[in-house]
């Protein structure tokens, strides 16, 4: 109903681009989003069923601590409450693939947002919350990822993933 989801089927795998529901201030959309995510991995683990799924957005979580700047004061507040990063947890566990951290899995201080407040982005004091992620049957076609910190003219940067 709020237009987060666009699918295209190409001839080997379904790519999805999506935009995940914020849980704002206060956390009053969160039950929503708990929902959301629920149904949103049923969504694709039904597509998967035919041919893998590549997924690329804001998924609006920093799953680790690795993923933001100041996790310790940031533990409650939307985009890495406990629930979202859970329900990230549940997606990987389901068997798909965060590409990024499938080729850097320690790789610290690389962020794709950063508020527009208290020079963030001059700081580095961003977080992780765009992604490619793919289904695990992905994993052999998968060649590179990367998050292109340099490109400048948003509060997000790109985000790229190369597949064979």
């Amino acid at each position: 109903k709020e237009g987060r989801v666009i699918t295209l089927e190409f001839e080997d795998f379904y790519f999805i681009t999506v935009y995940t529901p914020n849980s704002k201030t206060e956390l009053e959309r969160l039950d929503y989003r708990m929902v959301w995510e629920d149904e949103f991995r049923k969504y694709m683990q039904n597509l998967e069923k035919t041919k893998p799924v590549v997924v690329c957005g804001d998924l609006n979580v920093a799953h680790k601590e690795i993923d933001l700047k100041n996790p310790k004061t940031n533990r409650k507040n939307a985009g890495f409450t406990d629930e979202e990063r859970g329900k990230f947890t549940e997606l990987m566990n389901a068997g798909f693939i965060d590409t990024f951290r499938y080729f850097y899995p320690d790789q610290e201080n690389i962020y794709s947002w950063w508020s527009y407040r208290f020079k963030a982005r001059e700081k580095n004091a961003g977080w992780r919350i765009d992604y490619f992620v793919t289904s695990g049957s992905m994993k052999d076609r998968l060649e590179s990822a990367k998050i292109h910190t340099e490109i400048l003219g948003s509060d997000h940067c790109p985000v790229e993933l190369v597949i064979k």
